[in-house]
């Protein structure tokens, strides 16, 4: 367990899950908001980002956090654990106005210097309907990877807070190879 992919809804809580791991596993964690957006919410551009998603991918140690589907196959291709933070919808709503709250007029940790924390009716759309639009697509990419990686699914609260819990305390089994 040494390349881990952490996906899921915007407010899922992939970030601090991601630090969590990273604290626990002695792993170095990539943030993709962090990486992708230049101050001012600048977009990187596709070759420069696909060349930096290559080059994280082929380290030997990381926790990739975040979804960017075009780029998506790459990181799961390349990770030997996939975790997917299948939270209820309500409670990604809920979180990402709270972050919108808590960070009004400064930069997440997870995200670079000069981009303001914002909430637009885009985002709130794109995580209102990920369940719909979104997580059909990521499961059965997951059942394609399920029979040659290590894929974990956390769907509550519990189960997020178990899996960390086994880390800690080296309770965690990996699947067999």
């Amino acid at each position: 367990m040494s390349k881990i992919a952490v996906i899921g809804c915007g407010g899922a809580g992939k970030s601090t899950f991601s630090r969590s791991l990273g604290k626990i596993l002695n792993i170095p964690v990539y943030h993709l908001d962090k990486l992708n957006w230049k101050p001012g919410w600048v977009p990187t551009p596709k070759d420069e980002w696909d060349e930096l998603v290559g080059n994280l991918v082929s380290k030997e140690e990381w926790i990739i956090d975040g979804n960017y589907g075009r780029t998506l196959d790459i990181r799961l291709e390349n990770a030997d654990m996939i975790i997917f933070l299948n939270l209820p919808m309500y409670l990604c709503i809920y979180r990402i106005v709270k972050r919108r709250l808590m960070y009004q007029g400064k930069s997440r940790p997870d995200m670079n210097e000069g981009c303001l924390e914002k909430l637009d009716i885009d985002f709130i759309r794109w995580v209102w309907g990920y369940n719909k639009n979104q997580k059909p697509k990521i499961l059965d990419k997951l059942k394609k990877y399920s029979d040659e990686k290590n894929v974990i699914i956390l769907n509550n609260l519990p189960e997020v807070d178990k899996f960390i819990d086994d880390l800690k305390n080296n309770r965690y089994n990996q699947k067999e190879d």
